[in-house]
């Protein structure tokens, strides 16, 4: 079931910039798009998926938004001051950053190597953590800003298959509260929205899901997510009424787990 909850028109963001890290499909592309939609300018971000990307940037632009594509690995400390400054540079300001950027591998824990393990925490958590603060000086001049992070249900459930996943995912919402701590003085709410099954397409770099993980139902809903319902909450958490609301994992997940 195709959903527009998050595509529908508004100007709350008018004037903002969004940088969206792993912006080029899935739940990214909702956020990128719902973000555009809100009025905000939108720097899609991706590692390699550059058509995909590129295709999402035509989708805001032919609505009538505005956004640019910068190709970056987020756990490369030059790559990702490159990817903040040119966003910031492109569009004048930067007031909203959403680390969605993510591996999703699932491996025995046997057999689980320590580079893939690095490769995953390094993605989801050093990721976050670089753009996170090559962004801050930039949200400062601006007065104040928004960094959502996007989390995952496994990181407060746990799963059988995917050790680095689950730590990394339950890393990020640790690192949230850190964040909102520090960040709190200079106007900045940093929050997780952390989703829950979501009818989503895996890149060639993603393993193939397990065919038990298909047959999992939502208990209340009855249905996996649309990543536009995803995106609704992201859009809210960056937008005017939000402003109170700091430190908080925010499950978005059809009933399937109720903290």
């Amino acid at each position: 079931m195709a959903s527009n909850v998050g595509m529908r028109k508004g100007d709350e963001l008018a004037g903002k910039v969004a940088l969206v890290t792993g912006g080029a499909r899935n739940i990214g592309r909702a956020i990128s798009r719902s973000l555009a939609a809100g009025g905000a300018a939108v720097m899609v971000n991706a590692n390699t998926s550059r058509d995909e990307a590129q295709e999402t940037v035509g989708m805001i632009e032919r609505a009538g938004g505005k956004a640019a594509m910068h190709i970056a690995d987020i756990t490369d400390p030059k790559a990702v001051a490159r990817l903040v400054d040119e966003a910031a540079k492109r569009f004048g300001r930067l007031d909203i950053l959403v680390n969605n950027a993510a591996a999703r591998i699932e491996t025995p824990f046997p057999e689980i190597k320590l580079e893939e393990w690095h490769r995953v925490l390094a993605i989801v958590l050093d990721g976050a953590f670089l753009c996170a603060q090559a962004a801050l000086p930039h949200m400062i001049r601006a007065g104040g800003g928004a960094i959502v992070n996007i989390g995952g249900a496994t990181g407060h459930t746990g799963v059988e298959g995917r050790l680095h996943v689950v730590t990394a995912k339950g890393g990020l919402a640790a690192l949230t509260k850190g964040l909102a701590f520090d960040l709190a003085p200079h106007r900045i709410t940093v929050n997780c929205v952390v989703p829950g099954l979501i009818e989503t397409v895996r890149g060639t770099s993603s393993a193939a899901e397990l065919p038990e993980h298909r047959k999992t139902a939502v208990p209340l809903i009855g249905r996996r997510g649309e990543p536009e319902e995803v995106a609704s909450v992201v859009r809210l958490l960056c937008g005017p009424e939000s402003r109170f609301l700091t430190g908080q994992a925010i499950h978005v997940n059809g009933g399937g787990f109720m903290p």
